[in-house]
């Protein structure tokens, strides 16, 4: 029997709580989105992700530790290997991966680019691991030159094709995307294929928010699986269905800003459902993570958490609100990539019992656990649920 009738998963995309046990493997010791951040600036300002237990997990410069937590919180280190949003969310939703997803520090093969070069009918530029942003000013005259699109790649498991609007349409580019995954299967099967457009004049070129990524289908069922087959409602918001590859929503809106997104929850948590909604907040990640921006990582933390009051308003008796992140990516740290972070969280809403402290949970697939028993589905394949630490059971 559920002891739920709607959750609000929010993942804050790029928002870690401090290094994984094994970060110094991956080149990120001492990363801690949200620490370093206030250092940076001076002050992480989060009143209501503080009365959660943001500020007992790790230390946030004037949002303090706090001796009653309005619900419960911890912190969930990875069990996979990587620190990509794909790899992330899969584990928050139970499906555990046990190898990293491939990765091309050197770019791709040249065997691959040229079948994928064939197949489009164009040749490309660039194959080599990149800022999304620095690769359109380095090659985006050759680009609108030569119509060749932007091929590139980064720390995490993606194939990335940047190119002009006016160049090659939206269309044509998501159709070079979808050939792009086609091919990337077996040992080449990259989490993300990623559609970015951009505009504007060179020495003026501009990102587009026509963003779209083409995800690898989680290998086992994730709680949206089991969710959407016992009837509930399924809804995803931001990069969720591209994520899963649109498997197991049973409703979806991809908006590509914070506000948009935030908005659309808000616009769901007005309508009857009863199920999940799953929430990606990508801008500390998208705008201001990759691109070492401290102070606009902290105004997007701020505003998440000025708008929170609004969620929890609309909670009804026997509904929830869960926070949490899917990697890392410290906007103080060097380089431009994610960081291997645990992730931060938070747990609230009328069934949650108060100031539960989880401490450190070795798998983000303990959420999906933990939603699993609340709506009684599944077993998922990884996770241990706190669903009777909290209350919902």
């Amino acid at each position: 029997m559920s002891t739920l009738d709607r959750a609000v998963v929010l993942v804050l995309d790029g928002v870690g709580a401090g290094q994984a046990p094994d970060a110094a493997s991956y080149g990120d010791a001492g990363a801690n989105c949200l620490t370093n951040t206030a250092r940076a600036v001076g002050q992480l300002t989060l009143p209501v992700m503080g009365s959660m237990g943001i500020g007992n997990i790790t230390p946030i410069a004037e949002t303090p530790t706090i001796a009653e937590a309005r619900g419960a919180f911890g912190r969930l280190d990875e069990a996979a290997a990587g620190k990509d949003s794909t790899t992330g969310h899969w584990e928050l939703m139970g499906v555990t991966l046990d190898r990293a997803l491939p990765t091309y520090p050197h770019g791709f093969p040249p065997q691959l680019v040229q079948r994928f070069e064939a197949a489009i009918g164009r040749g490309t530029l660039g194959n080599k691991p990149a800022s999304g942003t620095a690769i359109i000013d380095e090659l985006g005259v050759e680009h609108l030159r030569t119509g060749k699109p932007i091929l590139y790649t980064s720390a995490d498991s993606v194939f990335q094709l940047a190119a002009h609007e006016e160049v090659i349409p939206l269309d044509e580019l998501y159709r070079m995307c979808e050939t792009a995954r086609g091919l990337l299967t077996g040992e080449d099967a990259v989490g993300r294929v990623i559609a970015r457009s951009f505009v504007g004049t060179p020495g003026n070129f501009t990102r587009t928010p026509h963003r779209r990524d083409f995800s690898l289908e989680p290998p086992q069922p994730t709680l949206l699986d089991y969710l959407a087959a016992a009837g509930y409602d399924v809804i995803g918001i931001g990069k969720i269905e591209d994520l899963f590859a649109f498997r197991g929503l049973t409703r979806s809106n991809h908006t590509g800003t914070n506000e948009a997104g935030m908005a659309a929850a808000l616009d769901e948590l007005d309508r009857p459902f009863r199920g999940l909604l799953f929430v990606n907040l990508v801008d500390c990640d998208q705008l201001y993570g990759h691109r070492r921006n401290p102070a606009g990582y902290a105004r997007a933390l701020e505003a998440v958490d000025a708008w929170l009051p609004e969620v929890l308003r609309r909670l009804g008796e026997r509904d929830a609100l869960f926070v949490t992140g899917d990697h890392g990516t410290d906007p103080t740290y060097s380089g431009t990539d994610h960081t291997r972070e645990a992730v931060p969280l938070l747990a609230a809403g009328r069934p949650i019992r108060r100031n539960v402290d989880l401490g450190a949970r070795a798998s983000f697939a303990d959420l999906g656990a933990t939603l699993a028993e609340a709506f009684a589905v599944g077993p998922l394949s990884s996770g241990n649920s706190f669903a009777a630490e909290i209350g919902l059971r």
